[in-house]
């Protein structure tokens, strides 16, 4: 069955939303929005971020192009983490202060990741207050900033908190996104809802000026 995500086009495969970015959607009936998988090709080894449910065909996709790490940027994003794993033989990296949630889900974590490390092509960043492990992934050569659960893509072309009861730490987490919009970024590439492809730096701080 073909499954349209909510940006509008259909999901057979992995589509290369930018150069060398590749993403996929599952349709979360009870969020109302997509959750997205993403693959990004590099050459010291491809980096699978926050793999979303998927069909098997995409597992395949992925195979195919390979796998070296797989980045979880919060406990709640071990998905099918374990599927890429046992497919690809990437190692999992998630923050240790969300580790126990995600191993006590069935997920086997390899390797910690921290603030001011790299993977990938990526800086890992502080993105804490939804849960106390959650990081973002900004690639300042590109202008990409990556977030797992810090904010959603909803409604499309503009930016979300989660709601209330379950942000673990709500003043923590503004503060970690008016940081994040420090950064310099255009493309704002979510884990939940419509990526924001231009002018994504100013979608955070117009989420900011809302919340704050």
């Amino acid at each position: 069955m073909l499954h349209k995500p909510a940006w509008g086009v259909y999901a057979i495969g992995m589509r290369e939303i930018l150069p060398g970015v590749l993403t996929w959607p599952w349709f979360s009936a009870r969020h109302g929005y997509d959750f997205n998988g993403w693959l990004v090709r590099h050459p010291q080894g491809n980096v699978c971020i926050d793999p979303a449910e998927m069909a098997d065909e995409i597992l395949e996709e992925i195979a195919r192009e390979g796998a070296a790490r797989i980045v979880l940027t919060n406990r709640n994003h071990f998905r099918s983490s374990m599927r890429v794993r046992e497919r690809t033989g990437a190692r999992i990296a998630i923050h240790p202060a969300d580790a126990e949630f995600a191993r006590g889900k069935g997920t086997a974590i390899d390797d910690e990741l921290l603030p001011g490390e790299a993977v990938g092509p990526f800086a890992v960043v502080d993105a804490h207050g939804k849960s106390p492990g959650e990081i973002a992934l900004h690639w300042p050569a590109r202008r990409i900033l990556l977030i797992g659960d810090a904010c959603v893509g909803k409604p499309p072309g503009e930016c979300a908190l989660l709601p209330d009861a379950v942000i673990e730490d709500k003043p923590a987490l503004i503060e970690s996104l008016r940081r994040l919009s420090r950064l310099d970024f255009d493309s704002l590439l979510v884990g939940d809802g419509a990526p924001i492809m231009e002018g994504g730096r100013a979608v955070l701080e117009r989420l900011l000026a809302r919340v704050s």
